[in-house]
């Protein structure tokens, strides 16, 4: 395991994300200097220039530092397992809910800190149509939500953006009809909202399952069935904490593998608040995928 004395990083980051936080960005690299740490700021204007930075030096690299919100970590999930390389997240988004899963408080002094203090785990990552996610991917309300959390919508709204998306998105959901095999278990149901967890947080702070580690080696599934605005209200406190098990209207699974299919009409799928890909859907998870610079993870004791 390789520490992060002495050695050479890159640092990708979303320069949308980095407003406001430019004191304290200067303040923290300065820091990893006296602390041995090289690093090379790569001013990327997308993920697929930042991807390519990786795969060019990736045999010089130790450490990926990725700052910026969730869309762009995720973005670089698949190369950092492509390249065997360790992941530290800033984070400079609007939900931070990887950085809520890996046990960090939001704080970016505190990720420095992380950074230097070089201690490691590993998470897994998940799989959907061979795109890599680190936190859940949605179809229906999930989907419609991540539609209308627009930039602006953040910049107004700060924490309270995906309050605001979620009662948009309720006037644009329709129910669908789903065919599922869960660990080759089959189910048919109807639903409105379907999330597959591999982290523990997502939307902000939600918890898709109470039970859910980010390095359990299982999915986490939830499906809403269709249900009046009012009966989504009272079920909310449940699904924020992640305790609807044994509610009759959510159905609940966990698994290595989940394939989903929603009949002629194909749905949306995002994954991390982005879009990747639709059904039919294969879902799956790698084990210890990753290694990332974070605390211990215990079980429940992640900071919200």
């Amino acid at each position: 395991m390789r520490n992060t004395k002495k050695c050479k990083a890159l640092l990708v980051i979303n320069p949308k994300s980095r407003q406001g936080a430019e004191a304290q960005l200067d303040d923290g690299l300065a820091r990893l200097s006296e602390a041995g740490i090289t690093v090379e700021r790569l001013a990327s204007k997308g993920p697929d220039e930042s991807r390519q930075a990786v795969r060019d030096r990736k045999d010089e690299l130790d450490l990926v530092i990725v700052g910026g919100g969730d869309g762009t970590i995720s973005s670089m999930a698949g190369v950092l397992y492509e390249c065997d390389l360790p992941l530290a997240v800033l984070p400079l988004g609007t939900a931070n809910d990887l950085a809520r899963s890996l046990g960090l408080s939001g704080d970016l002094n505190e990720a420095f800190e992380v950074i230097i203090a070089g201690e490691r785990q590993c998470i897994d990552l998940g799989v959907v149509n061979e795109h890599y996610f680190f936190n859940v991917a949605h179809l229906g309300l999930g989907v419609k939500v991540s539609e209308e959390l627009t930039d602006e919508v953040k910049k107004y709204w700060g924490v309270l953006s995906y309050l605001k998306a979620f009662f948009a998105a309720l006037t644009r959901v329709k129910q669908l009809k789903a065919n599922m095999s869960v660990d080759g278990v089959h189910y048919r149901l109807r639903s409105i909202q379907m999330a597959i967890g591999n982290g523990r947080y997502y939307g902000g702070g939600n918890v898709v399952d109470e039970k859910t580690r980010i390095d359990d080696g299982k999915l986490s599934l939830y499906s809403l069935r269709p249900q009046t605005v009012w009966e989504l209200l009272t079920l909310a406190p449940l699904l924020r904490d992640g305790r609807q098990h044994d509610n009759k209207r959510v159905f609940n699974a966990q698994a290595e593998r989940i394939d989903i299919t929603t009949g002629r009409k194909t749905m949306k799928i995002h994954a991390d608040g982005e879009p990747v890909t639709q059904t039919p859907a294969h879902f799956s998870v790698i084990r210890q995928a990753i290694e990332v610079l974070a605390p211990a993870l215990a079980d429940n004791e992640i900071p919200d």
